[in-house]
Formats: C-alpha cells, structure tokens, sequence
C-alpha cells in the first residue's frame, strides 16, 4: 500500500480509534444507506461491523468510488467483515411510511441481520432511530469521516445498484442500468413516454405525470 492511501485510511480510522482508546468496546458498527433520493426501487441500509485492525485499501465515501471499484471492495468488505446485515424496504412502503421513516426502517432490519451484537453504532446522519437499544453517534457525512460507514455505504451503494440491474431486465425502456432510478433528464423522459412502472415511487413522481 502507498504511503498517501496509508495516511488516508489511518485518518478516516480517526474516530473509531479515539472511541476503542478510550472505552472497552470490542464491536464498532458502521451503518450507511443508499437510494434515498431516487424516483424508483428500494431503500437500501447497511450495517458493518469490521475489525479494529481492518485496512482495505480504497474503502472510502462510495460516491468518490467508482462502480468498477466498489464491486470489488464490496467483495473485500464483507468476505472480511466480522458480520454484516442489509435492510431493503421496497418503494410501496416509501409511499406509505415515507423516505426517512423508510430508511430508519430499513436501519433497525439491517441489524438485526448482524450476527455479532456491535457495543457502538456509528450512523450517517441519522437521528431518532431504533437500534435495538445499542448506544449510537450520528456523524454528519460520516461515510467521508468514519471508515465503517464509508464500508457500509459500499454494501449499500453495491446491494442497491445489483438490484436496479435486475429491474432493467425487466423494464429495459427506462434505463435503470445507467442512472439506477435517479431523477435524470433521460429517466424523467422515459417517465413522460412510457408512464409509471411498478417500482417507481409514487410519492417522488406526481410532477412527472
């Protein structure tokens, strides 16, 4: 490994550093989500739990990877994740519950998928959630600060983009491969010439139709 991708890990591993320094906690969970945005498919939230000592080199914010790389890092991470779970939650319960009681759904699904009870959760942002009585830190753009999360975000980012793959199969007119249910001009396009399909949101897509 480069000496400047060395640094770079060793600074993303900052906090969870400091809170093993000064506590006795064994387990650190990072949990990140994809698919928040997009006017089609699931939710996706990944919780990860890795190994102090854990230094897969290129693990970082999986919008600054790109999807060649993260396939191969999704890889890495979770043939060397200690355990780690995945929470999808479909696009007609986005419509019923909303995008971010959605998505805090799909956290609490994600770890109960885990097999190994983390001691800390670290979590992108998030508030207010349900982690089955686990003590968490919500860290603003903690995918870019905190390298769990950033593993997370992988798992989630990959999970997600597999999926859209599957439904272009399925609904080849409206380009999920590409833009992966994102709101692009193509996509709104296709929207406007072939109306709504099954995945997409009805809550996101009134004004298109």
């Amino acid at each position: 490994m480069k000496e400047k991708e060395l640094i770079r890990l060793q600074d993303l591993k900052k906090i969870e550093e400091e809170i093993y320094k000064n506590s006795n906690y064994n387990y650190i969970c990072g949990i990140d989500e994809a698919g928040r945005g997009p006017l089609a498919g699931p939710v996706v939230v990944a919780s990860v739990i890795m190994s102090r000592d854990s230094m897969i080199e290129g693990v970082n914010d999986s919008k600054k990877v790109s999807e060649k790389k993260r396939e191969e890092l999704y890889e890495k991470i979770t043939e060397e994740a200690i355990s780690y779970g995945i929470g999808i939650i479909d696009e007609k319960e986005i419509d019923e519950i909303n995008i971010l009681n959605a998505t805090k759904k799909g956290l609490t699904v994600s770890l109960q998928e885990l097999s190994v009870k983390p001691d800390l959760i670290l979590v992108d942002a998030l508030n207010k959630i349900d982690t089955l009585g686990i003590p968490y830190n919500s860290i603003v753009k903690g995918d870019a600060k905190a390298y769990s999360i950033a593993a997370a975000s992988i798992i989630a980012k990959v999970t997600r983009d597999r999926i859209m793959r599957e439904w272009e199969e399925i609904y080849p007119m409206y380009g999920f491969c590409k833009h992966k249910g994102y709101g692009t001009a193509a996509h709104i396009e296709a929207i406007k010439q072939y109306g709504l399909c099954p995945i997409h949101r009805r809550s996101f897509t009134k004004n298109f139709v």
